[in-house]
């Protein structure tokens, strides 16, 4: 049975060690060391899906780190990130999500604003002649 501190300080490395993972150049650096085929390294990926949990994925910072989770499961992904252009051409596409992601969000905030700006329109009709 392990202590409160004992398992305060396994959830603080699992979740530092499961961030890790939405950095596709540490990924790279695991697999060209060859964790990525070791079969315990493969086993401890797996157990680390319980943080697909609401109750665990709120600590997350970096959520898209589960995403990577869900790929490290599959031998054909932690085969491929080996190759460092693999790590570059996921690098990339996360740069152009969150960069489309932050103007997308931007124009929404920006029409909510305006939207919340405009004066209140009485309904159509005359509603005070009735």
């Amino acid at each position: 049975m392990e202590t409160e501190e004992q398992a305060r300080n396994r959830f603080q490395s699992e979740l530092e060690f499961i961030q890790c993972l939405a950095n596709p150049n540490y990924l790279n650096f695991l697999a060209q060391r060859g964790y990525l085929r070791e079969r315990h390294f493969i086993n401890y990926l797996k157990y680390l899906l319980y943080w697909k949990e609401p109750e665990y994925a709120k600590f997350l910072k970096y959520p898209h780190c589960l995403h990577m989770l869900e790929l490290l499961q599959y031998e054909h992904f932690r085969k491929e990130l080996v190759n460092a252009q693999c790590a570059k051409f996921i690098d990339e596409q996360q740069l152009l999500h969150w960069q489309h992601y932050s103007r997308k969000r931007t124009r929404l905030q920006q029409a909510l604003a305006d939207q919340q700006q405009q004066p209140q329109q009485p309904p159509h009709g005359n509603a005070a002649a009735k």
